[in-house]
């Protein structure tokens, strides 16, 4: 059985390292895996005031997740948290209050940097950020991607090995993570 992870990339850049990570991540996944890397671009502005009538873009994040079977999140670091569109994205899908469409949901977290600490500020807000809203998160192996600068070729592929050994590891035990969570 294949399981569907909406893949959330926590940068808006066309060419950013995280939308890099999360298509390798893809291709790497194995049988039982299937990604759907979700960028954050259409999603507008979390404002509780339109929660009566929310807007479709609101509703169709919530939809894609809901109709998941896990949350894998791929992310930079700003500023030592993680990007105000990941945030927003975030607080559109875990509303409304006591209906998050990531309750329940097995959550992986994958945090990138080009510098040396691979953006591990960013993941430990999110593994702040998440209980109360969704499902398990994945414990170990935890995955803090740093050096990233020089992973990728100018066509976004991944040349790296070292890079590419680490997300081999931590996709196959997020598989196991998922399957043990779907049973």
């Amino acid at each position: 059985m294949s399981h569907t992870i909406v893949t959330i990339v926590g940068s808006l850049r066309k060419e950013s390292f995280s939308l890099k990570i999360a298509n390798a991540l893809a291709k790497l996944a194995p049988a039982s895996l299937k990604l759907d890397v979700t960028t954050l671009e259409g999603i507008s502005f979390f404002n509780q005031d339109l929660e009566a009538n929310p807007p479709a873009d609101w509703l169709a994040f919530r939809e894609k997740l809901q109709k998941s079977n896990g949350v894998l999140f791929i992310t930079p670091e700003y500023n030592r948290s993680i990007p105000g569109v990941l945030k927003n994205a975030i607080d559109v899908a875990s509303r409304p209050y006591g209906k998050s469409s990531f309750l329940g949901k097995p959550v992986g977290i994958v945090s990138n940097s080009p510098g040396a600490l691979g953006g591990v500020s960013a993941a430990k807000h999110l593994q702040n950020i998440l209980p109360g809203i969704a499902g398990p998160i994945l414990g170990q192996p935890e995955i803090y991607l740093n050096g990233v600068g020089d992973a990728f070729d100018d066509k976004g592929q991944l040349t790296k090995e070292a890079v590419q050994k680490v997300l081999q590891q931590y996709i196959a035990a997020f598989a196991a993570f998922i399957e043990n969570q779907n049973k």
